[in-house]
């Protein structure tokens, strides 16, 4: 991975001195500093809990005592690292793209620039989004109206619905609950209203096109993860032989895999994941990579809270972002211990302006954070 401009915005070294994984009141966060003092701060999934000893054992460490505005080098170098490419994952880049994030957040209050700003992102004031609900065991009538109540109060054009069972060998959750849910949500918010459905893997080939073309019947235009995210050929297969544009790439981390999903056309529409793909140097790699082959870039992105807000620093910086970006219909309404608050209006979410992640958190939760 090349050097990033964002060396050209900072002069000065800026030298990592300590990282911390902290957590309190339900919240986890991982705290940078730097030799001079300076700070950076970012929230981390509940996955840092199982994740801390592979955290602080393997990738931490390897940081410590290295130029900050070096990160893109930084977070390569620490793959080879003592083998961690044998750790090669899921599991390993979360560890990654946690302190990548502290660490734009840091180079960013340096620097009195938001990230997207920073990493060489263009000005937009909002971006818009699709309401994703997580949910099977909902009848297709709960489920719509659950929605339908979330999309009245945001204004909401999109929404994502889980159909299938999740990895379950073309079984549905519920008999018909799949083909019940798409007819009903159409007939619910009508023809101009954009409808995805993800799948989480549940089908082989042959019943993801069948599932497939009765989407396309009812306009749907985003079929989420119809294989086993590691089946790249029967997702070929169902991409080439359907219509509704076929998406995927959540549970991938690793560069030759996407190359091969972008090259081989494997996917429509590819769903990297902040967290999962290690920060937003990879992640822009990759969205790079899609963006040469004319391939749009929906992140993957179903967080809550302040976790959310390293999508709202990304879309900015990529050419060929979605229509809509994933946000968790269950967060609607719900308070949010941080400002700006991440709340969806009139279908969009406003882009953070404060430097780093422009993030200001509950001064009670702060106070309670604590090391692992």
């Amino acid at each position: 991975m090349s050097s990033h401009p964002l060396l050209s915005d900072l002069p000065d070294p800026v030298i990592l001195e300590s990282i911390e994984a902290l957590r309190g009141k339900g919240s986890r966060f991982v705290r940078v500093r730097s030799t001079d003092g300076a700070e950076g701060l970012a929230p981390a999934s509940e996955r840092l809990d199982y994740l801390y000893p592979l955290f602080q054992q393997r990738v931490a460490p390897y940081f410590i005592r290295k130029d900050a505005r070096s990160l893109a080098h930084l977070v390569e170098g620490v793959y080879l690292h003592q083998s961690n490419y044998k750790l090669a994952g899921i599991a390993f880049w979360c560890c990654v793209g946690w302190i990548d994030f502290a660490v734009m957040d840091l180079l960013g209050r340096i620097a009195g620039k938001p990230v997207w700003q920073l990493l060489g992102g263009q000005r937009r004031d909002t971006v818009p989004v699709y309401l994703s609900s997580m949910r099977r065991d909902t009848t297709p009538l709960e489920e719509v109206a659950w929605l339908e109540e979330r999309v009245a109060a945001t204004g909401a054009r999109a929404v994502k619905v889980k159909i299938g069972g999740r990895m379950s060998d073309n079984a549905d959750a519920s008999p018909g609950r799949s083909e019940e849910l798409i007819k009903l949500a159409r007939g619910t918010f009508g023809d101009d209203f954009t409808l995805y459905a993800d799948a989480n893997g549940s089908y082989d080939a042959a019943h993801a096109v069948a599932i497939g073309q009765m989407l396309e019947d009812y306009g749907v235009v985003m079929f989420e993860e119809p294989c086993p995210w590691e089946a790249y050929s029967q997702t070929q297969h169902v991409t080439q032989a359907l219509r509704v544009p076929v998406a995927g790439g959540e549970q991938d981390s690793g560069w030759y895999r996407f190359k091969d999903m972008v090259s081989h056309h494997v996917v429509d529409i590819l769903q990297p994941d902040l967290d999962y793909n290690g920060g937003f140097l990879r992640t822009l790699r990759v969205a790079e990579l899609a963006a040469g082959s004319g391939m749009p870039v929906t992140p993957h992105s179903p967080r809550s809270d302040a976790n959310w807000v390293t999508l709202l620093h990304f879309v900015p910086c990529i050419p060929n972002a979605g229509p809509y970006h994933e946000y968790n219909a269950a967060q609607v309404g719900r308070p949010v211990p941080c400002e700006p608050s991440m709340q969806v209006l009139n279908g969009e979410v406003a882009v953070p302006n404060g430097p780093g992640l422009g993030l200001t958190h509950d001064a009670a939760i702060l106070k309670a954070l604590e090391a692992y």
